[in-house]
């Protein structure tokens, strides 16, 4: 075989080693895309399943409905009213503007959005600025379900309780009790006498203390809960917290900042560019 034969041979085994080589890399590739690919659908497909399941879908657990004729705490608006079951809370004139705040006691963001500005959104009402209203909801009861018993339907109790401690005309203090001990890991729930434990830390004492023990103990306003419950899965929102001023959503961002909120208010920040901040 002469030189010349030889090395055609070679460059030509040489190159397709090398398109051979090439092919198996591209094809690589080509898996290493898919695998990716399939990866990016299903992490969005998760991602939509959990904004849907902290939405109206049902859920294993049972879903609230409204009970027209529930029996209502001091200062919570009626089945009727445009803010049905929602607290009102504050001494603001009627023309004031209306901020409503969806929460959800078990809910973290909701106690993050009350840690940086529960303080100023509860000012904004006592001094008039705004008619509040806070809107329950009983969404996240789905977290507890496989646990405890006794901690079963938490938010649903724990709106029922505050209901107890509006009578007794603590309000705010036990709505921020609640937030102030909020469980660490989502779903631990709480049990009754730790809404008991809670009262006395809000000031609730004596008379009033047994009136409001026997209040959770009875469930009295378990139907109010569940309705203000209900309410919000029907409302179309997608999530708590979520703010409302005048039927416009106010951005979170700016419902955890009291400048920022108060602005919005004033009308020195329109909501679009509140929602660009």
């Amino acid at each position: 075989m002469s030189e010349s034969g030889k090395n055609r041979r070679d460059r030509a085994a040489a190159a397709r080693n090398a398109a051979q080589s090439q092919e198996r890399r591209r094809e690589r590739m080509v898996r290493l895309i898919g695998a990716v690919t399939v990866v990016v659908v299903v992490v969005g497909i998760i991602a939509v399943a959990l904004l849907a399941r902290g939405s109206s879908e049902s859920t294993s657990v049972s879903q609230p409905t409204v009970n027209p004729d529930a029996a209502l705490p001091a200062g919570v608006l009626g089945a009727d009213s445009e803010h049905a079951f929602g607290v009102l809370y504050g001494s603001a004139s009627a023309d004031a503007p209306v901020l409503e705040v969806w929460e959800d006691f078990q809910c973290p963001a909701c106690a993050s959005v009350e840690e940086l500005n529960g303080a100023g959104i509860a000012a904004l009402a006592e001094e008039g600025t705004v008619q509040l209203i806070w809107r329950p909801a009983t969404f996240l009861d789905r977290v507890n379900e496989g646990r405890d018993a006794s901690v079963a339907n938490s938010s649903t109790r724990a709106t029922a309780a505050w209901g107890c401690a509006m009578d007794a005309g603590k309000t705010r203090e036990f709505h921020d009790a609640i937030y102030a001990n909020q469980p660490a890991e989502e779903g631990d729930g709480w049990v009754d006498d730790q809404f008991i434990a809670l009262a006395e830390s809000s000031g609730i004492t004596g008379a009033d203390l047994e009136t409001f023990t026997s209040c959770v103990a009875d469930g009295t306003y378990l139907d109010w809960a569940a309705s203000s419950g209900a309410t919000f899965t029907t409302s179309g929102i997608g999530g708590t917290p979520f703010g409302v001023l005048d039927g416009v959503e106010v951005p979170t961002q700016t419902l955890a900042d009291d400048a920022a909120l108060r602005a919005l208010i004033s009308g020195e920040a329109p909501v679009d560019e509140a929602d660009a901040s």
